[in-house]
Parts: C-alpha cells; sequence; structure tokens
C-alpha cells in the first residue's frame, strides 16, 4: 500500500494540466454522444467532440457507494469491502491514498463538491478544503413538498427513524416546475463550481475540481423547460419489458428503490406511468447537462479550458423497463455499462470514440498517467490513455462487475464479466466461491439485449468451461 503523503502536498512542476472530474448519479449510456439523438445532452456531446467516447465502461458494482468506492480508491469492491451503502472504504483500507489525496499530495489543489461520495460517507483525507454539498429543495411546487411532509409524519407516528424514515418520507417520483435552475441541487451546484472556479484561477496551481451533480438519480424533478424538449408521444418503451429467459429469478429485481416513492405501483408499470418516468428521466438528464455547460462555459472563460483535462462519467447504469425492471442492482448490461467521456487538450483522436472494454477502477490511473503523476502500488486499474492514441488498439479482454444477492436464505455474490461477445456471470457462494449457484451467459453477437441465458445449452458447455476458468482468473490475467 502506497504511504501517506503530506497534507498539504508537494509543489507541483509547471505545466501539469487541471483535472476538471464531473460525477453524475444513475446516468445510463443514452445521450447524444452515445448515439442517442433524440436525448438533448449538447454539453456532454461537446466533452465527447473535443475528447473520446468509451462505448463499453463498466462499473464495478451498480449501486452508488461501491461503485464510487472502486473508482475513488482504484480499487475493487472485494478490496474495498463495500458492497452496500452503510460501510466506508477505509473501515477496511484506512492508509489508501484515494484518487484526490494523490494528486493532493503531488501539490494540486484538490476541491469536491456535490455527490462525489455516497452521502454520509465523505473523505476528509482527499481534499485540500472541506467538501462542500448545496442546500435546495427537492421539489418545485408546494403540493410535492405537501405529498413529502404528509408522509414523513405518518412515518415518524409509526416510529420509523433513520433510512426507513427517509425510505418513507418520499414525494412524486417526477415533477415538471416553471421554476429557475438554481432551485434545485445541481443548478446550485453548478454556481458553486463556477465560484470555485474563479477562486482557483487566483491560486496559481494547478487544481482538481470534482462536481458530482445529482440528476437523472429519482425523483426526476427538473425545470419545466426540460420537460418541454421532449415530445412524451414520440419516447419510446423499452424494446424488452420481460426478465431474461432461464434466468435465476434473483438476477433481475423489480426496482423497489423507486417503488419507494408516492404512488408507484409494485410489479409490472404500465405504459402509461413508464412513459412519463422516461419523459422525467430524459429532462432531468437535459437539466443536469445544462449545468454541466455552466461550468465548462466559465472554465473557458476564464481561459483555463486549454490545459485541463476534462472527464465526466456516470456511477452505473440504470434500467428504464428493461427486462420489466427498473432502477440499477444487478449484473446485467444496461446496469454495468455506465458513461464515460474523457477530453485532453491537444488530443489527436478528438470526436472519436472507441469500444475497448474498460473499467471505472482504470480512471485513478489514467489520469494520474496523464498528469504525469507516479502510480501508487495499491491500484488494481490499468491506465487507457494509450487509447487516446489508438482507440482501435487491442485493449483488456474482459471488464468485471459483481453484485451481491440474498436468496432463499442463500448468501451469493454475481460475478459478472464482459468479454467481447459475451456476458457471463457465476452466482458463487460468498463464504464458499467454489459453490456455484448459477450461471448466466448472454451472446451480445445474437442478443446484445440479453433477453436470453444460454448457459444451460449442452453446445455451450464447453465455452461455459473457458468462461468459468477466465472469470476464475480474473481482472489481472486480462491486462493488455
Amino acid at each position: 500500500m502506497a504511504a501517506m503523503g503530506s497534507c498539504l502536498g508537494a509543489p507541483a512542476p509547471a505545466g501539469r494540466p487541471n483535472i476538471l472530474f464531473f460525477a453524475v448519479d444513475d446516468l445510463r449510456a443514452e445521450l447524444g454522444c452515445y448515439g442517442q439523438k433524440y436525448i438533448h445532452s449538447p454539453n456532454i456531446d461537446r466533452i465527447a467532440a473535443a475528447g473520446m467516447v468509451f462505448r463499453r465502461a463498466y462499473c464495478q458494482q451498480a449501486v452508488c457507494s461501491p461503485s464510487r468506492s472502486s473508482l475513488m480508491t482504484g480499487t475493487r469492491p472485494d478490496t474495498t469491502k463495500v458492497w452496500d451503502l452503510e460501510t466506508h472504504f477505509r473501515a477496511a483500507l484506512p492508509k489508501v491514498i484515494t484518487l484526490g489525496q494523490h494528486f493532493k499530495n503531488n501539490g494540486y489543489f484538490v476541491q469536491g463538491m456535490g455527490k462525489i461520495y455516497h452521502g454520509g460517507f465523505d473523505d476528509p483525507e482527499t481534499w485540500s478544503v472541506p467538501w462542500k454539498n448545496p442546500k435546495a429543495e427537492s421539489y418545485g411546487l408546494p403540493e410535492s413538498r405537501a405529498i413529502a411532509q404528509k408522509k414523513l409524519e405518518v412515518a415518524k407516528a409509526a416510529g420509523k427513524k433513520g433510512k426507513a424514515l427517509s425510505r418513507s418520507a418520499r414525494g412524486p417520483a417526477f415533477e415538471s416546475s416553471d421554476v429557475p435552475d438554481a432551485t434545485f441541487h445541481d443548478g446550485v451546484l453548478a454556481d458553486m463550481a463556477v465560484t470555485a472556479l474563479r477562486e482557483i484561477k487566483a491560486r496559481q496551481q494547478p487544481f482538481f475540481l470534482a462536481v458530482g451533480f445529482i440528476r437523472p438519480h429519482l425523483p426526476f424533478v427538473a425545470p419545466k423547460k426540460y420537460w418541454d424538449l421532449y415530445d412524451p408521444s414520440q419516447i419510446k418503451l423499452a424494446p424488452n419489458p420481460f426478465r431474461p429467459k432461464d434466468a435465476p429469478d434473483y438476477a433481475v429485481l423489480d426496482g423497489g428503490e423507486m417503488r419507494a416513492y408516492d404512488r408507484i405501483p409494485n410489479g409490472h408499470i404500465p405504459d402509461d406511468l413508464a412513459r412519463q418516468l422516461k419523459h422525467g428521466y430524459y429532462a432531468a438528464t437535459s437539466y443536469m447537462d445544462a449545468q454541466v455547460g455552466k461550468v465548462l462555459d466559465e472554465l473557458n472563460r476564464l481561459g483555463l479550458a486549454g490545459n485541463t483535462i476534462v472527464i465526466l462519467w456516470g456511477d452505473h447504469g440504470w434500467k428504464l423497463g428493461e427486462h420489466d425492471a427498473w432502477c440499477k442492482h444487478s449484473c446485467v448490461e444496461n446496469d454495468a455499462n455506465a458513461p464515460l467521456v474523457l477530453s485532453v487538450p491537444g488530443q489527436k483522436t478528438a470526436g472519436q470514440s472507441t469500444d475497448a472494454l474498460v473499467e471505472f477502477v482504470d480512471i485513478y490511473p489514467t489520469l494520474a498517467d496523464l498528469a504525469g503523476l507516479p502510480l501508487p502500488n495499491h491500484l488494481e486499474g490499468t491506465s487507457f490513455a494509450p487509447l487516446l492514441e489508438n482507440p482501435k488498439r487491442p485493449w483488456k479482454t474482459a471488464a468485471f462487475s459483481q453484485y451481491p444477492r440474498s436468496a432463499g436464505g442463500r448468501q451469493l455474490m454475481g460475478y459478472s464479466m464482459r468479454t467481447d461477445r459475451y456476458r457471463f456471470t457465476a452466482w458463487l457462494d460468498r463464504q464458499d466461491k467454489q459453490k456455484v449457484d448459477a450461471v448466466e451467459l448472454y451472446d451480445h453477437q445474437n442478443d446484445p439485449q440479453e433477453n436470453v441465458n444460454v448457459a444451460g445449452l449442452p453446445a455451450h458447455r464447453e465455452l461455459v468451461a473457458s468462461l468459468m476458468k477466465q472469470l476464475r482468473a480474473g481482472w489481472p490475467a486480462a491486462k493488455p
């Protein structure tokens, strides 16, 4: 494990690039720069136009804290021991040097605001100055706030506390209100980031500014003008509203997170409600994108863009009715695949994309590599900086994700591997990983939606054995 550096850090050599680091909550790879031109994401698209889109980027566990802890430490969930929303990575890794901390220790001014780590799990050692979070309204309409307040009072009367109380006091799942952008978290955050950039410029020191937007996380709340960007009659519903055939019934769950919101029924979501929910998700995405634009505009206005690496990532994917499910919390492609866009000043491949398999655990070594920093010896990812020179070069043979499940009293971990052609998932006993509860195999060449688990077909017996061997060899054997 790399040793702890000084709190102030060493002076940074002149000419090192700045880092503008956008984290986005629950953002799936459904954006203009990913080919979905019906999505209004002009500002993320302009990062892509100046940089590169990573089409096959994978988080290491499709839920907020495990994904963010992995990315920020450069280690995988079985190393951080963060598989839930209850555990801080420093319980298992008390001396780990985080991504921001590494830049700080090498002379950067490192500032964080908004959702970088999961709520309640900030890491003060990451930052040069204390992390900040906006204070803003959750809803724009009085009636929406009244619904949430009434549910809160009922829950309190029932004796609920802590997270159970919070979960019981959620208002509508979506809302359109004719209010200014700064009514909500992401608008306030963009203003905070603009102010921070102005202050940082005066420091005459390379910076790492982390800005964490919360939309399009539920509830899908955005000012009306972003809803107006979309014609609901043109919003297409998921093409595969059914569970994967022959998959274990615990592989994909309904999406209990969304059911905590007002008037969201259990079971199948009716088409009219599904369309409203998708409309809200798209509006929230465009609202967030506009806030990204405000920060990029200020970066340009201050004359900082020419020496600033810009990266934007979503912490995991999200289901919008695919597999008759919503939210994240699984190993399927919809959840494990997430957006990753990176722009480096002077990049020769600007505007291109790559289908190389990359992982979020690779972001730490990549940014350190691009900034000319030494790499700590604890990292479990690989710098993908070479892809910026040649996006078609041979790269990793697999990307790895995982998700825990409790099923019929069995404590399982789904270990999932995405190769160029296949997604292979083995559900293993958490105490004895030689015990295999179920196996899933999806052929992306013939089944890109992962609708049919073909692991049980006799014709695939040798393929399953080969992929199981590759899965057990793990990430060290998949390096480029």
